[in-house]
């Protein structure tokens, strides 16, 4: 059975998964985690320096072993990383435990909320749209596998968001 009380947020990088994930944490009285944030303070350094040392397969592992420990947790709001979904144990997990919510986003609108950002290894490169696109392609239809709900946010405010997933809940 579904654990209501847990709200997984999955998507993009850019969707806006950790900024709607406290929100929502805050006017439901419940714990926020983040699962990248989480990988940062359990190996004491960055996610770039991971994916520098260890590569992405490295990394993969390192979130697989949070996802287990932080989806087990009650009353928790908890933004995933985008390739989370790409792990069909992390989907078993986050699809049992809590309920899923997809923050959809165009990638026009990853790319302008990351250009500023330098923690993204994926977009290290000449050409971010062309991974973004690929990487959607590939994940979108995973995200939407184990969303119990979609919820567009290419334009809107963090609060609009979260309200919106508030009244569909």
């Amino acid at each position: 059975m579904k654990h209501p009380q847990n709200l997984f947020l999955i998507g993009p990088m850019g969707a806006g998964k950790s900024a709607v994930g406290r929100q929502l944490a805050r006017l439901l009285h419940l714990e926020f985690l983040d699962s990248d944030e989480e990988i940062e303070s359990r190996t004491g350094v960055d996610i770039p320096f991971i994916f520098e040392k260890e590569g992405e397969a490295g990394f993969r592992k390192r979130e697989a072993k949070v996802i287990e420990d932080l989806s087990q947790q009650d009353g928790v709001v908890l933004a995933t990383g985008g390739g989370v979904v790409m792990d069909p144990q992390n989907r078993n997990h986050l699809g049992a435990r809590g309920f899923v919510i997809y923050l959809h986003t165009s990638v026009d609108q990853q790319l302008a909320r990351t250009r500023k950002g330098r923690d993204r290894p994926l977009l290290d490169n000449d050409d971010p749209r062309a991974v973004l696109d690929a990487l959607m392609e590939i994940r979108d239809p995973l995200y939407r596998e184990i969303a119990d709900l979609t919820v567009e946010t290419d334009g809107r405010k963090v609060r609009a968001v979260a309200n919106e997933i508030l009244d569909r809940l």
